[in-house]
């Protein structure tokens, strides 16, 4: 799911010399795929809940490798190649809608306790991990030409395919599912009583996004205008920050276990570090420097994803789970969708106001998180786990 965004970045300005487009519509083929999967994942996620994970993750992988392929075919042959680019971007954001969001939901299913928060950690590493490798696999396949990340897709997606189908046993349902009018009833009967922090947590999913998509806009742009750093180089860059996010992502889930005080801390921490980093982006304008600093804000949004995960999935039982990772997954794709065009506007306004605006929004969320994200008291059990997490001693005091 990662490589449809991340992939492209690199190759966003020579996009718009090769096909005379400006800068906002460039950021178009970013905005529309997540726009597509933010609108589709919560049909997709309720097929999910009613069928089955791979029934919808196995013809989701082959549209969105058709979609890469059109957009593709487009840029080599096709008259009008923008149109046709944005209608293969649409596909694929129809097709990315049924990964990411129902492998969470799978990841659920198949784990439980504290070792759900391990591997939910290891999912989210592996997002991380698809956010490295990509903008380094877009500027590699645009050294053959600049339209060959497009002809990437569909090999990733057949080897997904493959590799679902052989390795991913998804257990039977022993019950048949609920209809479609009391699987809603039960769905708001979920969002009346958890409503509040739900929403607060999809919100936090969304920020984290956001800013992370809207500065690696910004950055690409910067790498080329004011250094002149382009090709594997530039990707080489790009990947700097995303590797520090995918690391925090990994450890983080490896050792929060099922400890959901020290997941809202953490939370509130990551939130913060991302807040600072942001706040103080003003003072440097010099590469590695300003890298350094922006490595901070992704060490926060490791630190805040992996615990996010865990709270949603272990929110609702298996049979509406589908639904409620979806949703959270939607929210995370408009997040995405929003940052290259609103990061775009306010690049031309204001590159102080840029970051401080930035700032204020993460702590604004780090508020909301702190006060409207209520821990339940755990059972002795998980207590005695909750002993052995590293991250007991990371723990904030006010509550």
């Amino acid at each position: 799911m990662t490589l449809g965004n991340s992939m492209l970045i690199p190759i966003l300005p020579k996009m718009e010399s090769e096909l005379n487009i400006n800068s906002f519509q460039a950021s178009l083929t970013i905005t529309i795929f997540s726009i597509a999967a933010a609108l589709s994942i919560p049909v997709l996620g309720y097929l999910s809940d009613r069928f089955s994970r791979k029934s919808i993750i196995l013809p989701a992988l082959a549209l969105y490798g058709l979609g890469g392929l059109l957009a593709g075919m487009a840029s080599a042959w096709f008259d009008s190649a923008y149109l046709w680019i944005l209608i293969g971007r649409a596909l694929q954001g129809v097709g990315a809608a049924g990964t990411a969001p129902i492998a969470m939901a799978l990841t659920g299913d198949l784990f439980k306790g504290g070792e759900q928060s391990k591997v939910l950690g290891l999912v989210e590493a592996s997002n991380g991990f698809g956010k490295v490798l990509s903008p380094i696999v877009g500027s590699l396949l645009a050294l053959i030409v600049w339209y060959g990340p497009f002809f990437g897709f569909p090999i990733f997606c057949v080897v997904s395919i493959l590799l679902l189908l052989f390795f991913v046993k998804e257990k039977k349902k022993k019950q048949k599912p609920p209809t479609l009018g009391n699987y809603l009833k039960g769905l708001f009967t979920v969002f009346k009583h958890e409503g509040r922090w739900l929403f607060t947590a999809y919100l936090a999913g969304a920020t984290g996004l956001f800013t992370l998509f809207g500065l690696l806009f910004y950055l690409s742009d910067v790498l080329e205008t004011d250094y002149n750093i382009t090709g594997v180089l530039k990707g080489c860059v790009l990947a700097i920050p995303l590797l520090f996010l995918m690391s925090t992502s990994f450890t983080t889930g490896s050792k929060i276990g099922k400890n959901h005080r020290a997941m809202k801390h953490l939370i509130v921490l990551g939130l913060l570090l991302m807040t600072a980093s942001f706040a103080s982006l003003i003072f440097f304008t010099k590469l590695i420097p300003f890298i350094a600093v922006l490595v901070v804000s992704s060490i926060g949004t490791g630190l805040v994803l992996p615990c996010l995960n865990s709270f949603i999935t272990g929110s609702v039982g298996k049979a509406r789970r589908g639904f409620v990772t979806s949703l959270y997954g939607s929210v995370r794709f408009l997040g995405v969708a929003a940052g290259p065009p609103v990061y775009g506007w306010l690049m031309n306004w204001s590159r102080n106001g840029m970051f401080l605006s930035t700032a204020g929004l993460t702590l604004l969320v780090a508020f909301l998180c702190l006060i409207l994200i209520h821990v339940k008291k755990q059972d002795s059990d998980d207590k005695d786990d909750e002993s052995h997490s590293l991250f007991k001693k990371l723990q904030l005091t006010a509550e």
